[in-house]
C-alpha cells in the first residue's frame, strides 16, 4: 500500500498535472434524477466529483490513497466554498459500511474486487455511478497496459444484481487536464466504460426522466 501511496503522491506532486475540474459527464448529466441525502466518491483525487456532489447539497465522503491529493482538494474545496470528509485510505482497508450512502461515484479506478462491498454500500434506491478504462484496438490515451483497463463488459456483468439504468462502451474526446487516472497523455480519446445503476429490483419500477439533449452522457 505504501508503495502505490508513494507512486500516486509523487505523480499529484507534479507541477504540470492539472487534472480535469469537471466531474464525470453521467454524474454531471443525473445529478438532477439522483436521489439527496449521502454520497461517496471512490478515488476521489483531487475532488472533482465529490465538490460537484457537495454543492449539490450532499454530504460527502471523499476517499483516496493519495495524500497529496488529498490535499489539493482540499484547497479546491476552500476556493469553492464547499467541505467534504476527506478520507486516506486504500479502498482495500475502508469499510463503506452498509446501506449508507444514496449515491456512489467510482471514476477511473480498478476496482472489480471491491464492487461487492460498494453494493452493500448503496442504500435501497441507491444510484452507482461508475466509469473506467476499457481495453481497446484503437489508439486511445489512459493506462499505458491492459492490466488496468476492463474487458467489453466486465463492469455490466458484475453489476447484473442492481437495476441497469445505463450502460455504454464508447470512445470519448478528452482534453489538455484529462481524467485522473495516471495516464501519461490525457489529449485525444479515452475508451472507457460507463455504468448507472441502482440498487432496486422487481419488474415494475419508476425510472428517471434523462433528456437526450446533447447526447446520452451516461
Amino acid at each position: 500500500m505504501s508503495d502505490d501511496r508513494d507512486r500516486w503522491n509523487d505523480r499529484y506532486e507534479q507541477a504540470d498535472f492539472d487534472p480535469d475540474d469537471d466531474p464525470v459527464p453521467a454524474l454531471e448529466r443525473r445529478i438532477s434524477t439522483l436521489p439527496d441525502g449521502r454520497a461517496l466518491d471512490v478515488a476521489t483525487g483531487t475532488g472533482r466529483n465529490a465538490l460537484f456532489l457537495a454543492e449539490h447539497g450532499y454530504d460527502v465522503d471523499a476517499v483516496d490513497i493519495s495524500d497529496a491529493a488529498l490535499e489539493r482538494a482540499r484547497d479546491r474545496a476552500a476556493e469553492r466554498g464547499v467541505d467534504a470528509n476527506w478520507i486516506r485510505a486504500d479502498l482495500a482497508d475502508f469499510d463503506p459500511g452498509r446501506e449508507r450512502y444514496d449515491v456512489i461515484v467510482v471514476s477511473f479506478f480498478a476496482a472489480l474486487e471491491h464492487l461487492p462491498a460498494l453494493k452493500d454500500a448503496l442504500a435501497p434506491g441507491g444510484v452507482l455511478i461508475y466509469e473506467h478504462h476499457l481495453r481497446s484496438s484503437d489508439p486511445v490515451a489512459g493506462p499505458s497496459t491492459d492490466r488496468y483497463r476492463y474487458r467489453s463488459n466486465d463492469l455490466l456483468r458484475a453489476c447484473l444484481d442492481l437495476t441497469i439504468l445505463s450502460y455504454e462502451e464508447r470512445r470519448r474526446p478528452v482534453d489538455d487536464g484529462g481524467d485522473e487516472d495516471g495516464s501519461e497523455d490525457d489529449d485525444g480519446t479515452i475508451a472507457v466504460a460507463t455504468l448507472v445503476a441502482r440498487r432496486s429490483s422487481g419488474g415494475t419500477q419508476s425510472y428517471p426522466l434523462v433528456s437526450d439533449v446533447g447526447g446520452d452522457d451516461a
